[in-house]
């Protein structure tokens, strides 16, 4: 049971340090976020929040925060699927439309302009990161935090 525990510590910390990533992609090598990748942001926020809950929580209700971060993980991998969608689709576009603006109008973002505010365009042609695109990186990590989230949900005692 100990080592289930260090599991919600172990996601929250991976949610985070992806975030981070995030952070030095659109600072340090200016790639500027679409609406579909703050989406992400707090999907992995959720993920991070819900986890550090339930590694907090007694034993018995551990599994309520792993389920909350599965429902998190499973938004993010459809956000991350559909931005994909849109990059192999040119002509389709999440720029400047009415997602960006009430995005940017919510509270993280006023507060937090830098983490959450929407400048760029979702079909960006931003070069590969170790042969992927950011979208299908943020995919493959939903799937690992939602199949992990998902055997903490799910495992019998």
């Amino acid at each position: 049971m100990k080592s289930s525990k260090s599991l919600y510590l172990l996601v929250a910390l991976v949610s985070m340090a992806l975030l981070g990533v995030a952070m030095y992609l659109q600072i340090v090598e200016e790639m500027q976020p679409c609406p579909l990748c703050v989406i992400q942001r707090y999907m992995f926020v959720l993920i991070a929040v819900f986890s550090l809950i339930a590694y907090f929580l007694p034993a018995g209700a551990r599994r309520a925060g792993a389920g909350l971060g599965l429902l998190a993980a499973i938004g993010g991998a459809g956000t991350a699927g559909w931005h994909l969608w849109v990059k192999a689709h040119p002509g389709v576009s999440c720029g400047v439309d009415p997602l960006e603006t009430s995005l940017n109008q919510i509270l993280p973002a006023k507060l937090f302009p830098q983490m959450f505010s929407a400048d760029g365009f979702c079909s960006a042609p931003w070069p590969p990161v170790l042969g992927l695109q950011i979208p299908t990186w943020a995919l493959v990590w939903f799937v690992i935090l939602g199949l992990v989230l998902a055997r903490l949900a799910f495992a019998r005692r």
